[in-house]
């Protein structure tokens, strides 16, 4: 068996949704000391909706594979969906990934909840709650 999935392969040689979104509504950024990875996410939202999705990750294939398919996962999706987006889910999408690659979809995990955080702290202090 190969060590990577073909979706894997697939999402780290053709990643979706990289990049920046100057105007992002939300950014979240996260890393993982231990393995040096480190991954930021920025969200455009209208409506409740994540509208758009960029992400830079600084890492291996699977931290680069993991935040790719996790951009796919939640672009056009309600904040009430993707809030509820898990680790699982992301290497589930990806046909798996190996044991010690796992911290690679956690992470992809912790990046978006980071930008939701972001997203709803700055809609508290826009709103002076």
């Amino acid at each position: 068996m190969a060590l990577y999935s073909e979706k894997v392969m697939d999402h780290f040689l053709h990643p979706r949704n990289v990049g920046v979104i100057e105007d992002a509504d939300a950014v979240g950024e996260v890393g993982n000391a231990k393995c040096g990875d480190i991954m930021k996410m920025y969200l455009k939202i209208r409506d409740d909706i994540v509208e758009d999705v960029k992400f830079e990750t600084f890492g291996c294939g699977s931290a680069i594979a993991s935040s790719s398919m996790a951009t796919e996962m939640i672009k056009g999706k309600p904040l009430s969906e993707v809030k509820n987006l898990t680790n699982k889910a992301v290497t589930e999408a990806l046909d798996g990934l190996p044991a010690h690659k796992i911290h690679c979809s956690v992470l992809a995990e912790e990046a978006i909840h980071s930008a939701l955080e972001d997203y709803y702290s700055r809609q508290e202090n826009a709103h002076g709650n």
